[in-house]
């Protein structure tokens, strides 16, 4: 397959609940309330219940290592929050790439709200197999 700058990957679109981010809070131990507590997340200013950063991280971790399989590797990656994502709305995970260079490849993630806004924006970089 030849992998061209400005590629797209397949979108991944997820569709968080809060049950979802109960356990995920069980399991990384991030149990402030704003992530599943109603009341108290719009007692500190929020719409309600928001996503974890992270979860929202590993969606997009997801996205690439999905569209990337067994042809290479995920070396780097990272991201930052720009807005917020609520549970019962689907949450777009996107990607292009934006460098080619041999096996060495560069991305561009993101995910956005049911509106289409960026709501966390992020890189990867991936090293395909010879």
């Amino acid at each position: 397959m030849r992998l061209v700058v400005d590629q797209v990957l397949p979108e991944l679109v997820k569709h968080p609940t809060t049950r979802q981010l109960v356990q995920y809070a069980g399991a990384q131990g991030d149990f402030y309330e704003i992530h599943y507590d109603q009341a108290y997340a719009q007692s500190v200013g929020l719409p309600g219940v928001i996503l974890h950063g992270l979860l929202k991280a590993a969606f997009l971790g997801q996205l690439v290592t999905d569209w990337l399989g067994d042809r290479g590797t995920l070396k780097t990656f990272e991201v930052s929050y720009r807005g917020l994502d609520q549970p019962g709305r689907p949450y777009r995970c996107r990607g292009r790439i934006t460098k080619a260079d041999g096996d060495q490849v560069e991305l561009e993630v993101w995910g956005e709200d049911s509106a289409g806004n960026r709501t966390t924006a992020g890189t990867a970089t991936v090293e395909m197999k010879g």
